[in-house]
């Protein structure tokens, strides 16, 4: 079917998607006119509508977010012609809102008890997502990463956040939604200020600061970008946050292993010294 729908409906020019336009554009052919179809955030999206219930819009996008969707609002125009150099100021703007899409992500089964494992392990979990804030508070909320008295912060407010006022907060902020990428490293940096050992996940070119300005940066294998997996400490060849836990604990067991070790080899030499100075 969708391929029926391409050939009927041929794709003519493409602005692709990026994290601060938050948007992606494509013009088709549609009943012999050029017609500009956007998606993204409906926060983007509706800046840029002149025209349809853009208000409305956002209600139910807020209440889709509360419920765990992610959102995506969809708005277009006609135009005459296509120019030669496809400007997105110019093309994703006076559009017409038509509605959203709604999609459900939802978190693996083994996400809660990996959450669970670390914080009973002294691990602090933290999201960092392109998501909307609500639908971000939603699935945080599900998995155990968002506690009572935790706060949740939007790009735009970590962006007003003077670093010292990070600085501050950074302890109780559990999530961190709609963020760009020197947002992130600015979150690294916050918790190492506080003493804190950071591991970051991620998988985009975007993370690769992040993963490198962190104690222990972690690469998706399979989704994961070269220029992430190059940055990262480590890669996880199944993208599963269960694999990070499973390997703190055969970490952690290693650990305790060398330590017993290490004791039992001094006891026992300091008695085959005794030995040999009683001897004498």
């Amino acid at each position: 079917q969708k391929d029926e729908i391409e050939k009927k409906y041929p794709r003519l020019a493409e602005i692709p998607f990026d994290s601060e336009r938050k948007m992606m554009t494509t013009i088709n052919a549609i009943d012999g006119k050029n017609v500009v179809i956007v998606k993204g955030a409906i926060d983007s999206v509706a800046t840029r509508c002149t025209s349809g219930d853009v208000e409305k819009g956002k209600e139910i996008a807020d209440e889709m977010g509360s419920n765990a969707l992610r959102v995506l609002a969809v708005a277009s125009k006609e135009i005459q012609k296509i120019p030669e150099t496809l400007d997105p100021a110019e093309i994703e703007s006076g559009l017409t809102f038509l509605g959203l899409v709604g999609m459900i992500d939802p978190a693996r089964p083994e996400a809660k008890e990996s959450v669970r494992l670390c914080r009973q392990a002294g691990i602090r979990p933290v999201m960092i997502t392109g998501d909307h804030k609500l639908t971000a508070a939603a699935i945080a909320r599900e998995v155990g990463i968002l506690l009572d008295g935790d706060e949740v912060v939007s790009g735009i407010e970590l962006s007003k956040m003077p670093d010292d006022e990070l600085d501050s907060r950074v302890g109780s902020i559990s999530v961190y939604a709609r963020v760009s990428p020197s947002d992130k490293i600015r979150i690294v940096h916050a918790l190492q200020k506080r003493g804190e050992v950071v591991a970051m996940t991620g998988d985009g070119v975007n993370d690769a600061p992040a993963l490198k300005a962190s104690d222990i940066g972690c690469a998706m294998g399979i989704t994961g970008t070269d220029g992430a997996k190059s940055a990262a400490d480590m890669t996880l060849t199944d993208d599963n946050f269960a694999t990070i836990v499973d390997a703190v604990k055969d970490g952690c067991g290693i650990f305790d292993n060398i330590r017993k070790v290490v004791v039992f080899l001094l006891g026992t030499n300091i008695e085959a010294r005794l030995t040999v100075l009683t001897a004498m």
